[in-house]
């Protein structure tokens, strides 16, 4: 192969230049490097180099070296010392050149990659599948009773459950983590049980209660013809999970009902309506043709007169929200009390804005005019105007034409905003005395600096967890990001640790616009940390929640194979989900390891 010497010569100068860098930078950082465990000290000094070898823009040298065949170091971010060695003496060898061989004691190409695999194993435990990838999967609240469905979970692939301390209780969640324990030795598994501390998540207070009332409507063509009749399930116990459409009647009044009984009820807006019986078991399913409004204490009655009427049980308040337009205004106070509505005259003008509170009343006092304020993960934008240390007001400068609905319990980002909203709750502690107990691994969400990182190894030191209990870091906000080195650094005092992209926080946070090179940069700093990352939020959401996935999320699910992880979040049609993924995982595993393409045989479909 015949080469330009002088090119190949300043090829090599600018590489050896990118290696002075890079051992500058290891020699300024030693003491940050000494202060990991002896287990990452590896870790953290190829951590370090690769930091600094991001310092420059790459290009020109990558495209040079693409033009003589050899590697262009995109992928050589676990061993990046050593391929740029690699890569020098290659190319002294291109020109006639004797290269010294580099010292062996330091991190091979080989070594760099099965490093993260052994901390995959570590964190994670051995995959039971033909997967590389793991699957992670939220519990519901009925994975504490219905062992069935856990049992399917651990079946179907999950190799991690995620029990998320920001719902249910301490009961319920050992009852979750006893299910999953009883599915893993029947079926000969080590699935890993992660739990969530609920962290300082800022979210919309809760609005004045609605009526307790359900509407069910036929489905109907644009002319107002019926296509389908409405569906309503008479169940003796409400599920959380379980989107149909459900009414609370009494257990004993559904077994005496059978399909083809005709029923009759007068709605809460005094209509007259008729119900059919179209299946019967557990539960009852009925049709009707006409939209009706059912609430608390209707009385149904069957036409047979051998059957008594029944009185509806309790149903959950409708949830309420406030409606907002572009140029409206709403407060956000510290005051605790429910959320309501503008109060308009009969021409539409506003005599009192919306009102909702903060759950994290001392932030209200630390914000600024001028700052931008996004509610609901980014549906709906505003800027801050007035402020006290009571309330501030936001002008909506972003919301749907017809008006964005905000609800209790959404969350409110801050991304311009200096909050200094960090450290472990009370509830945080409390629960993680429990997460010590129970639990393989924490996941400690929303770290923001290495600060942070201390309080929780300092929390599990008191709790003797210290050694025992593995730590993934949610990295969800546009600081954690952009302090994630530091973050890694000081994890690596603990062993073992993980990463989690929370990619519906951290795309409102760094923009929408970003995320895509945001969470690729988080994946190649955590790789050259030799740190297994779990890519999380909404995927196959679709699928989990309503049955059927969009194209955009095989694609997605496709793309998740450059981390160790996939999380699901519970859905009526988890299951699914999680049969789906694993076949993605292991059809499309031959084709990428990592963000490596590989290339198997040509087959044809």
């Amino acid at each position: 192969m015949r080469v330009n010497q002088k090119k190949v010569e300043d090829l090599i100068s600018r590489i050896e230049g990118i290696l002075e860098h890079i051992h500058q930078k290891e020699t300024i950082e030693k003491p940050l490097i000494d202060s990991v465990d002896p287990y990452y000290k590896e870790s953290a000094t190829n951590l370090i180099h690769y930091d600094a070898f991001r310092d420059r823009d790459l290009r020109g040298i990558q495209k040079k070296l693409r033009n003589l065949a050899l590697s262009r170091l995109a992928n050589s971010g676990s061993h990046i010392e050593a391929s740029l060695l690699n890569t020098v003496f290659i190319l002294k060898h291109l020109i006639g050149e004797q290269p010294e061989r580099w010292s062996r004691d330091r991190l091979s190409i080989k070594k760099g990659k099965k490093l993260l695999k052994t901390r995959t194993n570590h964190l994670l435990g051995k995959s039971a599948s033909k997967r590389r990838v793991r699957i992670m999967v939220t519990q519901p609240t009925e994975a504490a009773l219905d062992y069935e469905m856990v049992y399917k979970m651990v079946e179907a692939g999950m190799d991690c459950a995620r029990v998320n301390c920001a719902h249910d209780d301490e009961e319920t969640w050992l009852n979750i983590i006893e299910n999953v324990k009883k599915a893993s030795k029947e079926l000969g598994r080590d699935v890993k049980i992660a739990m969530d501390l609920a962290g300082p998540k800022i979210r919309t207070g809760m609005m004045m209660p609605g009526p307790k009332i359900r509407k069910f409507s036929p489905e109907r063509d644009e002319a107002g013809r019926i296509l389908k009749p409405a569906e309503i399930y008479f169940v003796s116990t409400l599920s959380e999970t379980d989107n149909r459409q459900q009414i609370v009647v009494d257990e004993e009044w559904i077994s005496r009902l059978d399909v083809g009984d005709e029923l009759e009820l007068i709605d809460t807006r005094d209509k007259n309506r008729r119900l059919k019986v179209v299946g019967v078991g557990d539960e009852v399913i009925v049709h009707t043709y006409e939209t009706s409004y059912i609430g608390t204490g209707t009385i149904i009655e069957p036409k047979d007169p051998a059957i008594e009427a029944v009185v509806v049980g309790d149903l959950p308040p409708m949830e309420q929200w406030i409606l907002l337009h572009e140029g409206d205004i709403v407060y956000i106070t510290k005051d605790p009390s429910p959320g309501v509505p503008a109060i308009v005259d009969e021409d539409g003008n506003v005599l009192e804005p919306a009102r909702v509170s903060c759950q994290i009343p001392e932030l209200i006092e630390r914000v600024k005019p001028g700052e931008k304020i996004l509610f609901d993960d980014g549906k709906i934008e505003g800027t801050i105007e007035d402020c006290t240390s009571e309330y501030f007001t936001a002008r909506i400068t972003r919301a749907k034409e017809n008006g964005s609905k905000l609800k209790a319990e959404k969350g409110m980002n801050f991304p311009e905003s200096n909050l200094n909203i960090r450290g472990l709750s009370d509830k945080d502690k409390q629960d993680l005395r429990f997460i010590a107990r129970h639990a393989d691994i924490v996941n400690f969400s929303f770290v923001n600096a290495a600060i942070d990182v201390q309080e929780l190894l300092l929390e599990l030191h008191k709790l003797n967890a210290f050694d025992r209990l593995s730590i993934i870091l949610k990295i969800e906000t546009h600081a954690a990001y952009l302090n994630l080195k530091e973050i890694l650094l000081e994890a690596m005092k603990s062993r073992f640790i993980g990463v989690m992209i929370a990619r519906g926080d951290l795309a409102v946070e760094t923009g929408w616009n970003r995320i895509g090179k945001v969470q690729s940069e988080i994946l190649s700093l955590c790789e050259s940390a030799h740190i297994p990352v779990v890519w999380a939020t909404q995927v196959l959401e679709n699928l989990a929640k309503k049955g059927l996935p969009s194209r955009s999320e095989i694609t997605d699910a496709t793309t998740s194979l450059r981390a160790e992880c996939v999380m699901l979040n519970k859905g009526a049609y988890i299951l699914d989900a999680i049969r789906l993924l694993d076949t993605i995982l292991i059809d499309m595993e031959r084709f990428h390891e990592k963000n490596e393409h590989m290339l198997p045989k040509l087959a044809k479909l």
